[in-house]
């Protein structure tokens, strides 16, 4: 594993304990090297978040891709497993503290605002497949991408989550599971 990969997998270890109240000197004594070796691929704090959103939504894409490549699920299975890809290492992370990056950090949180918007190519491919197979009812594409960003929009902007004690993977799991409910052909 190549320098900067080991770097934000322990800043996501360490964003996991302390939230947004990490520091350099947290990441390199979990990862037990000096700040100095952290700081010769990352300028600062902000360019190491900018990186751990883009390797967080990268990963994601190679996990839609594993969906779309998998010959035994269904349309309607694949549509279920796209919408809630999550890396393994991604899956215990608490995503319920990045309402507070929109305040701290907005040009992070524009980051993540931006990749929430991009790349749905695939998933749009599967509701139209799914459409004219007939598992999924005739709907409005844009509509639907639509609510799917603001409802993981609304999860990262607001604390709702963490008031009431609901982790992201089971409000991911609950949306998806409203949200494809209520378009599957009966």
């Amino acid at each position: 594993m190549e320098l900067r990969e080991t770097i934000l997998q322990g800043t996501l270890q360490v964003f996991n304990v302390k939230g947004l109240k990490f520091t350099m000197d947290d990441i390199a004594s979990t990862l037990g090297m000096s700040k100095k070796t952290i700081y010769t691929v990352f300028n600062d704090k902000e360019e190491l978040f900018l990186a751990m959103v883009d390797y967080l939504f990268d990963s994601i894409k190679e996990g839609k891709e594993q969906v779309m490549n998998n010959h035994e699920m269904t349309t309607l299975e694949k549509i279920k497993a796209i919408l809630k890809v999550m890396p393994e290492g991604y899956k215990d992370v608490d995503f319920r503290q990045l309402y507070l990056l929109k305040d701290k950090y907005p040009k992070i949180y524009s980051q993540v605002e931006n990749r929430l918007e991009t790349g749905w190519e695939s998933t749009i491919a599967l509701f139209e497949q799914g459409m004219r197979e007939g598992v999924v009812r005739k709907i409005s594409i844009p509509i639907l991408k639509m609510m799917l960003e603001a409802s993981l929009e609304q999860f990262f902007q607001r604390d709702i989550l963490v008031r009431n004690q609901i982790t992201y993977m089971d409000a991911l799991d609950e949306v998806v599971g409203i949200l494809v409910n209520g378009i599957e052909a009966r």
